[in-house]
């Protein structure tokens, strides 16, 4: 089992969902991936932690309007760790990116923002106390990958490593794709978007580790899911894009090494 207890500034640290219908959400992902929770407090907005093997691993919240716009779309969002949340939002302004909420505290488990690059690929920044994150990442059920998916790798390139301090730098073995790295270690992934249909915009993504990737599409597919595209072996693993019945997309990968992607 690989247990987190502490992320670098720049690691991609927390995934969450919001969606219009909460307990449907959690209702499917519950029985996809083995996730036990339940609905959370109302003073957090009824935000809920799901935990895998006891630990914390994703939240999936109501997707709520603010200052009277539409709510966002049903979208999984990844979160980079940050030492300094008020920081980090005057870097990411600093540096082109658009703050989409102001740096809030949650509660006494830590501090938050939403953010959007300058391509416009959203994210969250996540400046830990009580709450470091996911405590169980790279298993089954567990988030294994976080992939920028930008209009702009050159501008990204320049972006991140200012605002958050991750380095980019181009994958041995794997044309047109970058690792997105903290200290030396790689963290996440970087690609333009010349694979995705026309008009994509840019995002980021989230990968979810799976012991088989054909059967839990066929059973996410039975509970309501679409497929995106049919499933592909790559070197790092077999994977497969999802469309949850509520329109969220994050992708399921068995990775060819346990523990890897």
């Amino acid at each position: 089992m690989s247990v987190v207890t502490a992320y670098p500034p720049g690691t991609p640290c927390w995934v969450d969902l919001m969606a219009p219908d909460q307990q449907a959400a959690i209702d499917f992902y519950r029985d996809l991936f083995g996730w036990q929770g339940e609905r959370g407090p109302d003073e957090f907005g009824g935000y809920s932690v799901l935990t895998l093997q006891d630990k914390p691993v994703a939240g999936i919240g109501t997707a709520m309007s603010m200052n009277d716009q539409p709510p966002p779309p049903t979208a999984w969002t990844t979160y980079l760790c940050s030492a300094d949340a008020d920081a980090s939002a005057l870097s990411i302004a600093a540096g082109g990116g658009t703050l989409l909420t102001p740096v809030m505290d949650v509660g006494t488990v830590g501090r938050m923002m939403i953010a959007a690059d300058p391509a416009g690929a959203v994210f969250g920044v996540w400046q830990p106390v009580d709450f470091i994150g996911s405590a169980i990442v790279n298993e089954p059920g567990a988030v294994i990958w976080n992939e920028l998916n930008t209009a702009d790798p050159t501008g990204a390139a320049a972006f991140y490593p200012a605002a958050l301090g991750i380095g980019v730098a181009p994958m041995e073995g794997m044309d047109s794709y970058f690792s997105l790295t903290v200290d030396g270690r790689t963290v996440g992934g970087m690609q333009g978007l010349a694979r995705h249909p026309a008009g994509t915009p840019s995002h980021w993504s989230t990968y979810f580790a799976v012991d088989d990737t054909d059967s839990m599409v066929d059973a996410a597919v039975r509970a309501g899911a679409t497929l995106l595209a049919a499933a592909f072996d790559t070197p790092v693993g077999r994977m497969a894009p999802i469309q949850d019945p509520q329109g969220g997309i994050f992708w399921m990968i068995a990775p060819t090494e346990p523990g890897q992607a």
